[in-house]
């Protein structure tokens, strides 16, 4: 792994404010987040607070919010983020030269809404593929040697096949070396074996076993019983 622990300090002593009033980010500020396996998933429901999580510690590991690799410098021009400014981490092992030298470090953030500019930027011609063949040929060209890989709900251009190359991708990443933090809906993806689950909501942050977790419980029930689910949203 590349690191071992996250941990901020709040800027302000407004806990009211965002993004110190969100839960997650209250326990990061109180306990830090400690990791340990190589792949760690970051499950919750939309506003829950993991993407403002991800790409704090992308943000705080020197990648651009924007999306890409740490080779490419700051595509946007938008500041860093209160919480991506206030982050830091304690080096695992591995991880020491990394995080004593910003040119020793290596790694990508891709988010779903940014991804085709940024796979543009490192060269993957997004226009000339579809938006999930970019994706699997960034997997393929650039997330290959150890450094810290941050995702934000990747599966959102991929097909089930594609989820499961992706799979094979980060298993590999791993294996490899490299470290992968992944903000997720997805509970094939979150099946990874030996990977760490951490689901994030109005509790903060706590980690589970997959098939502990309520998107697992709920792709279940509806795939057994859709009609118990569409009772309630169609007339």
């Amino acid at each position: 792994m590349i690191i071992e622990h996250a941990y901020a300090h709040m800027a302000s002593d407004d806990q009211d404010e965002w993004p110190w009033s969100v839960p997650c980010v209250r326990g990061l500020l109180e306990d830090g987040l400690r990791f340990t396996a190589p792949v760690t998933f970051l499950v919750g429901e939309n506003g829950s607070g993991k993407s403002t999580l991800v790409e704090a510690l992308a943000e705080g590991f020197g990648l651009d919010s924007w999306g890409g690799s740490h080779d490419w410098r700051y595509a946007s021009h938008r500041p860093k983020s209160v919480l991506g400014e206030r982050i830091r981490f304690d080096a695992a092992p591995r991880g020491r030269r990394m995080l004593g030298s910003w040119s020793a470090r290596k790694g990508f953030f891709l988010r779903a809404e940014t991804a085709l500019d940024a796979l543009g930027r490192e060269g993957f011609a997004p226009d000339s593929v579809s938006h999930g063949e970019g994706f699997l040929a960034a997997f393929r060209g650039k997330f290959l040697q150890p450094g810290l890989y941050v995702m934000d709900e990747p599966e959102a251009a991929l097909s089930f096949a594609s989820c499961l190359e992706l799979l094979g991708h980060i298993d590999q990443l791993a294996k490899n070396g490299g470290q992968v933090i992944c903000a997720t809906h997805s509970p094939l993806l979150t099946a990874l074996p030996g990977a760490d689950i951490i689901e994030v909501g109005e509790h903060g942050m706590r980690r589970v076993a997959w098939d502990q977790l309520s998107l697992v419980d709920h792709w279940r029930r509806y795939l057994a019983h859709p009609q118990s689910y569409l009772r309630h949203v169609l007339d």
